[in-house]
């Protein structure tokens, strides 16, 4: 151990700080991409029981390693872009629409320490970044060279827009109650105990943001936007393999973050009855802070 810390010492400052940052990042996004796998496993199994079937069981003990099995296959399938798509921003549109839901969770606050940037204008960050998204869906739409992705893209669009005003009226009144932007100062505002939490002084606008970010990460009964009836699967239908892999894990990335983001904003964040992370958290302070963050 002491050979390994004197050998980072021995790195410059700024490397130090870049490898930092960058296992920080891992570490967040890990367990993030680890939970979106697991959460489709979850749909399946749920949509399964309602319909009378068994859902994925084959791979691994009851199915578990079926989302693993499903990423390989992405991986290996063939990527088909259509001949007069424009190559260039078909193969950039997936990345807008991941980038941001992953992105969002630099400054999301797991404990009063074990923040990634403990920036002030926190609040304005989300807003901005979850307001990028939609881009990535009118560009697929667009490259796509399709009269039913360009379809399906407008629709999706229009509703993710009109969604996103509510959301943000809704974080107003949360920034009103809070005065400041700064996720963890929202957070402590809201110390007291569970009726101190903004869910119930700012019950209204707390259902306001939970049926937009329902609405926003399209589930169900808002999920008609994409009008695979009509319009064959919506802005994606031309996209294949990884490309559409991505598409779908940026979906499901967002309502990670939507929950993340209604437990920060309404439900006292790490001010739950377990406290925080009673373990990682003291970590981070004691042991990690003396190197460069």
């Amino acid at each position: 151990m002491e050979s390994f810390i004197s050998l980072w010492g021995a790195f410059p400052s700024d490397i130090q700080y870049l490898v930092w940052t960058l296992l920080k990042i891992v570490a967040i996004i890990a367990p993030v991409m680890l939970v979106v796998a697991y959460y489709t496993y979850a749909e399946r199994k749920v949509i399964s029981y309602i319909q009378v079937r068994i859902g994925p069981n084959r791979v691994g003990p009851k199915g578990w390693l079926q989302p693993i099995a499903d990423a390989v296959k992405l991986m290996f399938k063939e990527i088909i872009i259509p001949t007069n798509a424009n190559k260039l921003l078909f193969i950039i549109a997936p990345v807008i629409t991941l980038g941001p839901a992953l992105a969002a969770w630099a400054v999301f606050p797991f404990d009063e320490k074990l923040v990634l940037a403990d920036i002030n204008a926190g609040l304005l960050y989300i807003l901005a970044l979850t307001s990028v998204g939609v881009y990535g869906v009118i560009i697929a739409g667009w490259a796509s060279n399709s009269k039913y992705a360009l379809l399906g893209a407008m629709r999706s669009a229009a509703q993710i827009v009109a969604y996103e005003i509510a959301m943000g009226f809704a974080l107003v009144g949360v920034l009103v109650a809070a005065g400041s932007l700064n996720l963890g100062e929202i957070i402590k505002a809201q110390e007291g105990g569970l009726f101190a939490w903004f869910w119930l002084p700012l019950l209204p606008l707390f259902g306001v943001y939970v049926i937009s970010g329902v609405a926003e990460t399209n589930r169900a009964p808002f999920d008609v936007a994409e009008g695979e009836s009509e319009i064959v699967a919506g802005f994606h239908v031309e996209y294949s393999g990884m490309l559409f892999a991505v598409f779908f894990l940026a979906e499901y990335a967002n309502m990670i973050l939507i929950a993340a983001l209604t437990a920060v904003m309404f439900l006292g964040g790490w001010l739950s009855p377990f406290q925080g992370w009673p373990v990682l958290g003291p970590l981070f302070a004691r042991h990690l802070s003396p190197l460069p963050l």
